[in-house]
């Protein structure tokens, strides 16, 4: 079967900068394969690429070059930490694009709705994560940052392969910009109805099951 696909959010670079440097300092250093991320759908069928690509296009097309995404806590998980994000624009993108693959989404996408997140740290010792967890909170203070593009991925049992973005505000159909770096407008209706009818045709999900690492 073909290859599972990740969509994620891009961030503007010093957000990235500042989130990759977090990680690097409490992932664990032997399982950390990933730059901070914000995942938006965990496992598309690599079949319909093409498609995804598509509906990418048209989604990012219909938003605002720079998307406001406010960092508004922490988030204890057990085994690690996470950023929490509050960003109705992407919400709403999301919410477009989860009606439009409806038939082809794992159970972990379709119980995500809106929450997004970045992890900082993960597959530690509870005791560990909770101390981090500690610090990071009494010394937490809300912050904006931003959203440039939508970003697709192939999962290779473990490391992401980035197949290519999509800079928000492009035409639908525009290049895509490939490579491993990251790049307070109000968004009105940015997906309207993430294109034409949802998508019904597909031999399945992407079954690969799979804890991805944030």
């Amino acid at each position: 079967m073909a290859d599972a696909l990740i969509v994620t959010a891009v961030l503007d670079d010093a957000a990235q900068e500042r989130f990759d440097a977090l990680r690097r300092a409490h992932f664990p250093p032997a399982r950390n394969r990933l730059a901070a991320h914000v995942t938006l759908f965990h496992a598309l069928p690599g079949e319909h690429r093409r498609g995804i690509e598509d509906d990418l296009g048209v989604v990012a097309g219909r938003m605002a070059a720079t998307v406001p995404v406010t960092v508004t806590g922490l988030r204890f998980t057990g085994y690690g930490v996470s950023y929490v994000l509050r960003s109705p624009a992407l919400t709403s993108a999301r919410s477009g694009l989860a009606r439009r693959w409806e038939p082809w989404l794992s159970a972990q996408d379709r119980a995500k709705a809106g929450d997004l997140h970045v992890t900082v740290q993960n597959k530690v010792e509870p005791e560990e994560a909770r101390a981090l967890h500690d610090t990071l909170r009494a010394e937490f203070v809300p912050s904006q940052v931003t959203s440039v593009g939508l970003a697709l991925w192939r999962y290779l049992d473990g490391p992401w392969e980035e197949l290519g973005r999509v800079p928000f505000g492009a035409p639908a159909g525009g290049p895509t910009v490939s490579g491993p770096t990251a790049g307070d407008p109000a968004v009105s209706d940015p997906t309207g109805d993430a294109g034409p009818a949802r998508r019904t045709s597909g031999s399945g999900r992407a079954r690969t099951r799979r804890r991805a690492q944030g």
